[in-house]
């Protein structure tokens, strides 16, 4: 069978996957792919900042947080201190932690 290389966009990020004829089977790649989630929140003052840093430090996962023109780790009190506070923040993850999403719910943006 000849296989065919697709791109979708599933999600915000770009999987490629092969295609065999009219098989359903999955590739490998394709179980690979990561669905990222994506929040707005706003941290208005230092107890705020350490408090997400915190529970982001608990996560076993990766987790981005940026403004509109720098991405940071959100593991570093640092980086997010960095970025200021009182204003809108996109925080990236590909995870799930109960206990992380409860923080981001604290702060999130209506």
């Amino acid at each position: 069978k000849k296989k065919k290389l697709t791109k979708e966009k599933n999600g915000g990020i770009i999987c490629h996957k092969f295609q065999e004829g009219l098989s359903n089977k999955q590739s490998n790649l394709e179980r690979m792919v990561i669905r990222m989630n994506e929040k707005v929140i706003k941290l208005a003052d230092v107890e705020e900042v350490c408090d997400f840093v915190r529970a982001a430090g608990m996560c076993d996962f990766d987790i981005d947080i940026c403004d509109q023109r720098m991405i940071i780790d959100a593991k570093s009190i640092l980086g997010v201190m960095g970025l200021g506070i009182m204003k809108e923040l996109t925080v990236k993850y590909g995870g799930e932690d109960m206990a992380f999403e409860n923080v981001l719910s604290k702060y999130a943006v209506a």
